[in-house]
């Protein structure tokens, strides 16, 4: 009973964070988008500091109309919500957030993260197909083609970490940057590979092509309303968070400072990385599908595997 208590108070703790930091986090987005493109909107709308907007926003989005398109299969449509939300909490366990603070110490945790993340593809296709919609099918294909793509070359590029500090487990990996110094300064061109590729796993411009509005609408989620499209845009931006999340931990040292606690900086240095790939979102425009393709399978790949046998080469000769 113990047991289970525990296992249930920390997935609600989990769930907590989750919809308070996706409410910072679209507000941050549409300060930085108001800053960096001049948008008096973002700047001048919403109270104190802007915060009644996101609280208008959650509002309507619970008293919009919930509806199921016409043909569509029904179980499938009704199910890609939760199952995009499942692997964006589940991510959380593993997460070094302090220097005695996670939630379940795998000794495999790097594995962990890199499987359930994968899981996000079934939650599109899921989408598309169930929806009946053909700018749905084609947005949940591209994003198909996309993930595949840049998901090698984003394991590949924390390989070089995984053989610096010869393992896995997340924990081990910060502990191990408390001795060698940040791994982003050895494994600098890794840490390119992993924050492109993060991106574009997260289907964010410049490589929102799932989502391309100007082409197929809104993608995969075009029949999608209310909460449940909300669903869609909470796992969105608690990937951005975890995705930061883990290239902190694996390139800046995770939760290791000076004179603040440990989750502070970890969250500190999180929220960094977020707002450089807010920078990034609101600062280029989409590129094609085929540049996507390309970059992921002819440049960063390669790049990546060259990484790894450059890492091992220098391990060899120390």
């Amino acid at each position: 009973m113990n047991i289970l208590l525990a296992a249930a108070l920390k997935v609600v703790g989990v769930l907590v964070f989750v919809m308070a930091n996706a409410f910072m986090l679209i507000w941050l987005e549409r300060k930085v988008s108001g800053y960096i493109q001049r948008r008096y909107g973002p700047l001048r709308v919403g109270g104190p500091a802007g915060i009644y907007q996101s609280a208008a926003d959650i509002l309507k989005l619970l008293a919009k109309e919930d509806f199921m398109p016409g043909g569509a299969d029904r179980w499938l449509w009704l199910l890609a919500p939760v199952v995009s939300m499942v692997p964006a909490v589940l991510v959380y366990l593993v997460l070094p957030i302090g220097r005695t603070f996670t939630l379940q110490d795998l000794g495999v945790g790097l594995v962990f993260f890199s499987s359930v993340t994968s899981f996000t593809l079934l939650a599109i296709f899921m989408a598309g197909w169930g929806s009946n919609n053909k700018y749905s099918l084609l947005g949940a294909m591209r994003a198909g083609a996309q993930l595949f793509s840049y998901e090698v070359p984003l394991i590949l590029s924390t390989i070089g970490v995984v053989l610096i500090a010869g393992s896995l487990r997340l924990q081990t990996i910060v502990a191990a940057q408390t001795q060698h110094g940040w791994f982003f300064f050895e494994q600098i061109v890794g840490f390119i590979v992993f924050f492109i590729a993060s991106i574009a796993e997260l289907n964010r411009t410049p490589f929102d092509l799932a989502e391309g509005e100007s082409e197929i609408i809104a993608g995969y989620h075009t029949e999608y309303s209310g909460m449940r499209w909300a669903m869609f845009m909470l796992a969105e931006y608690s990937n951005l968070f975890t995705s930061s999340a883990l290239g902190v931990a694996l390139f800046f040292g995770g939760w290791h400072g000076p004179w603040l606690p440990g989750w502070v900086w970890f969250l500190l240095k999180t929220y960094i990385v977020v707002f450089v790939g807010m920078w990034i979102r609101w600062t280029l425009p989409r590129i094609r599908i085929d540049q996507l393709l390309d970059l992921g399978w002819k440049f960063l790949l390669p790049v990546s595997v060259a990484n790894i046998l450059g890492t091992a080469l220098v391990l060899m000769v120390r």
